[in-house]
């Protein structure tokens, strides 16, 4: 085994997790990833915790031969599922899959209603301690058009790095960002957004729930967003890549919306509830590791020079007391290349251009 897949599985229990003896884990995870389950059940070992490894992750063969065979209209939520999440004390899930494309051809909209009825399912696992982090398998080495090697290495530094230290350097968007009333996104002649984030908080993103952390996130107002966003880069949703997602903003709904490709996995996510059509999440990049575009989510989002928005649902810890939480069953992100031509403004004052930070080196008035 690859000591850094043993390392991995370390900052997952202790950093992440915060595994404790008595613990119940379930580790859910393609095959492919058998490795670092291996790892993470030899550290429940060490500590006393309780593990089961699971395979419910999307990207399966038996999960696509369901939506495949079910007609969108007979999903109920799984009691004996949630029965488990309920005993469970730690959620680990790890991304990996053999095809990246496996559900390609589901219909987006046996999709939507499958991932509705689950809702309560997610629910129920956010309100525990856990953990979504990356195991790098051949199919996400392919889809980001590198070597295994290469993927691997990828990972890894983006993963097993100094994460006090990554913190201490996202804390200084955190400390601009958390008073602010107002925040607007401007790239290019394409996007010009703004929003209202007064009395919500902002996190540090420093890998306690997703590993790779680096970035810093809030919540927006979910009436307050007014404008324009172009999102140049590509999203890959239920198997599928969409590109050039345009939307605008009226009164905090999206009232126009295109993509270039794929518009009808764009529509269904907008369509799938009420709250699909606000915005749930600001986050702005900041892990100078990932510095490559590599159609995931979970990397991509926290480029040093990106801003992502997600539509849906808001995490409850970055809304204020007296704030209204955007609810929906969808929470998907959306990425606003920031490093040319650029800039976020925070109550009238530019704090990044083209994707330096006011307080980076660098940095252009």
């Amino acid at each position: 085994m690859d000591p850094r897949v043993r390392e991995h599985a370390q900052i997952v229990a202790s950093h992440s997790a915060d595994l404790a003896e008595g613990d119940n884990v379930v580790i859910d995870s393609h095959p492919v990833a058998e490795d670092l389950v291996t790892a993470l059940f030899e550290e429940c070992a060490d500590v006393g915790a309780n593990p089961l490894a699971i395979s419910q992750r999307t990207g399966t063969r038996f999960r696509r031969a369901y939506l495949r065979n079910s007609d969108g209209e007979d999903f109920d939520l799984p009691s004996h599922e949630m029965a488990l999440f309920e005993e469970m004390d730690v959620y680990i899930a790890i991304r990996a899959g053999a095809n990246m494309t496996e559900t390609a051809d589901v219909n987006p909209e046996v999709t939507a209603e499958y991932e509705k009825a689950r809702r309560p399912l997610l629910d129920e696992r956010l309100s525990k301690r856990w953990v979504l982090t990356q195991y790098p398998a051949d199919a996400n080495a392919q889809l980001a058009e590198m070597s295994t090697e290469g993927y691997e290495n990828f990972v890894w530094d983006a993963v097993n790095k100094d994460w006090d230290e990554q913190g201490e350097f996202q804390q200084q968007m955190v400390e601009i960002l958390d008073p602010a009333d107002e925040v607007r996104i401007v790239s290019g002649e394409t996007t010009d957004v703004t929003m209202s984030v007064k009395g919500n908080t902002t996190l540090n993103d420093t890998g306690k729930h997703n590993l790779p952390g680096g970035e810093v996130f809030t919540a927006p107002v979910p009436d307050s967003v007014e404008g324009e966003v172009l999102f140049d880069k590509p999203l890959y949703h239920q198997g599928r890549e969409v590109t050039g997602v345009r939307l605008v903003f009226e009164g905090g709904e999206v009232v126009e919306y295109e993509a270039e490709k794929n518009e009808d996995v764009l529509k269904n996510v907008l369509e799938a509830d009420e709250g699909a059509k606000r915005l749930g999440e600001l986050g702005i990049g900041m892990n100078r590791d990932i510095d490559v575009f590599t159609y995931n989510m979970l990397f991509d989002e926290k480029m040093g020079d990106t801003v992502h928005m997600a539509v849906g649902r808001a995490y409850e810890a970055t809304v204020g007391e007296d704030n209204e939480q955007n609810e929906s069953a969808v929470h998907v992100d959306m990425i606003v290349d920031m490093s040319e031509d650029s800039y976020i403004e925070v109550d009238g004052e530019v704090v990044q251009r083209n994707g330096t930070f006011r307080f980076e080196d660098g940095f252009e008035e």
